[in-house]
């Protein structure tokens, strides 16, 4: 409700309580809370949803709590994508990112795994950290390559790259949402295979675990949530690092209660992002995706400060 009733305009609440239940297509506020705030409030819950969900999948399969879409390159691999559908193929819509984003997102995945996975002792915390890192590095490198090169290309990007949930309408809603419905089923169905893999391979195929399917599954389900979930709003980070924490500090260890946990904690954060965003410049707003990198950056200094300490 308090997203439908701030921004750069003023509707009183009866006014927006009567754009849900008595909409009026000739009132011009019933107009702007269905077709603008509402949509948006709407695609901040799924965003947000998305992003902590894989943001609590890849901690849990890395084994480190540090892994994140962002810091392990699966935005930037998406970003480089969406560049490329706008440079090579001529793609304008938000709808036409959709399919870019998601080939980005399953690319920097794979490549992050696979290499994390050379050698005698498979994937390790740290491999998977330090190839998400060159991961990352490479595909921003190249991104920048190819918008300094294309300043049409760097126009429409830059309001993508952002972060952002406004201007966003309900053909973006419901393209990513079967997406992201997927996604999110797949997430909450993995919480026992998630608890193996937290245990290390070996424990977990003594335990009768094929890791192997349970890493696909795994895979599948964070391109799922973030090719659509960084399509819909562009790559908004800090929210898959922060709330997985904050929601095993609160539910423990099992991600068959931390993921429900990250499903109702990481909208309530996006969403509560974009309405700081629209206040704290008002009439103008400050993106989403600028308010988690500021709330999240503490989140992230604190999370090594506190791993360095520990080991």
């Amino acid at each position: 409700m308090i997203s439908l009733l701030v921004g750069s305009k003023a509707i009183p609440v009866p006014t927006v309580v009567d754009a849900l239940v008595d909409f009026d297509p000739t009132i011009n506020d019933h107009l702007f809370v269905r077709e603008e705030r509402l949509p948006r409030t709407l695609l901040a819950l799924l965003v947000g949803a998305g992003l902590g969900l894989a943001g609590t999948v890849m901690q849990a399969v890395a084994r480190n709590p540090l892994a994140d879409p962002g810091v392990l390159g699966i935005n930037a691999g998406a970003s480089l994508f969406v560049v490329m559908g706008i440079t090579l193929f001529g793609v304008t819509a938000l709808t036409g990112y959709v399919w870019f984003a998601f080939g980005g997102a399953l690319v920097a995945t794979v490549l992050v795994y696979g290499v994390g996975a050379l050698g005698r002792e498979g994937a390790t915390p740290v491999k998977i950290a330090l190839s998400g890192a060159a991961a990352n590095a490479a595909f921003v490198s190249l991104t920048t390559t190819v918008l300094l090169s294309d300043t049409d290309a760097f126009e429409q990007f830059r309001l993508w790259q952002v972060g952002s949930l406004s201007g966003r309408h309900l053909d973006v809603l419901t393209q990513v949402l079967p997406f992201l419905g997927a996604g999110i089923v797949l997430a909450l169905a993995s919480g026992r295979l998630l608890n193996t893999l937290t245990l290390g391979d070996d424990i977990a195929r003594g335990l009768g675990q094929n890791t192997a399917v349970a890493r696909i599954v795994a895979g599948v389900t964070v391109v799922l949530l973030c090719g659509a979930a960084t399509a819909a709003a562009g790559p908004i980070g800090f929210v898959g690092l922060a709330v997985p924490p904050v929601a095993r500090m609160v539910a423990g260890p099992d991600h068959r209660v931390v993921l429900p946990c990250a499903l109702l904690f990481a909208p309530v954060l996006v969403l509560a992002a974009d309405i700081l965003g629209r206040v704290i410049a008002w009439p103008a707003e400050v993106q989403v995706g600028i308010v988690t990198a500021v709330l999240g950056g503490p989140v992230f200094i604190a999370l090594v400060r506190r791993r360095g300490r520990r080991q």
